[in-house]
């Protein structure tokens, strides 16, 4: 999955500042390059970060989504707002991606009536401040049964758990020992019967292990994070900044890990 920000302060400094023609390009090359998948988001969730409006975030989103329609794959909308929703299943969104796991106002509804497939994701508090003092007493307990409950939540809304993809929300009101615990209790998260979401690119759990501040400086380190969450954690989407880089070292994983006969 290849991320696409069309906003003015993304954390790892690839956002696109509204610029419909540019984030267009770039999902054509992310594609080009390999991307099975296209995330767009209109709204910077990094730590710190301020709101934007919904009317903002419709008016960044629909022209590029107006531009991709041949793009040749599902393009999922990250957003949490049910107005966005709405808008971007009508302008051709295939899958929405929720960092509140569709607990906004009007969230599973929206997403409901659209019939498209969710991603669910943890975060502990909201962007502003869920980096302040995140506590947890076990943090994979605890976020796969939030995820559980939120699934449950959906299919009692009518979004069936063939449509549902979990993301236990690296980085999302998470310490680095916290967002280790879950990289390595991944496998965990398949008990739920959905999809696994890892997305670790360029942030700051890379920076902890390596001691590389600047998040462009990651691409080595967000690789052998998502090496690790395929091999270890039998993730089925990585959600990625760099994906001529991703795709290139999953396939000589996968190349390496084929049987010799």
């Amino acid at each position: 999955m290849g991320i696409v920000n069309v906003t003015d302060d993304s954390f790892s400094g690839d956002g696109l500042k509204g610029d419909p023609a540019a984030a267009i390009a770039q999902a054509r090359a992310q594609v080009a390059a390999g991307a099975d998948l296209i995330d767009l988001g209109a709204e910077s969730t990094r730590p710190g970060a301020q709101p934007v409006s919904a009317e903002q975030e419709i008016a960044r989103l629909l022209p590029v989504l107006e531009g991709l329609q041949d793009l040749g794959v599902p393009i999922s909308v990250d957003t949490r707002r049910s107005t966005v929703m709405r808008a971007a299943a009508m302008a051709g969104a295939a899958i929405l991606n929720d960092i509140t796991a569709l607990e906004g106002e009007g969230n599973l509804a929206a997403a409901a009536e659209s019939g498209l497939p969710v991603i669910l994701m943890h975060m502990q508090g909201e962007p502003g401040t869920m980096q302040q003092a995140p506590h947890y007493e076990d943090v994979v307990a605890e976020v796969y049964d939030y995820l559980a409950r939120r699934i449950a939540a959906c299919e009692a809304a009518g979004i069936p758990r063939a449509k549902i993809v979990v993301d236990p929300g690296f980085g999302f009101g998470k310490t680095l020992q916290h967002n280790i615990a879950l990289m390595r209790g991944l496998q965990r998260f398949h008990d739920l019967g959905c999809a696994v979401l890892v997305g670790v690119s360029r942030k700051s759990m890379i920076g902890g292990l390596t001691g590389e501040a600047a998040p462009a400086r990651r691409v080595p380190g967000s690789l052998a994070a998502a090496l690790w969450a395929v091999e270890k954690g039998g993730a089925q989407i990585i959600r990625v900044h760099d994906v001529a880089e991703t795709v290139q070292a999953l396939k000589v994983w996968q190349g390496l890990s084929q049987e010799l006969y």
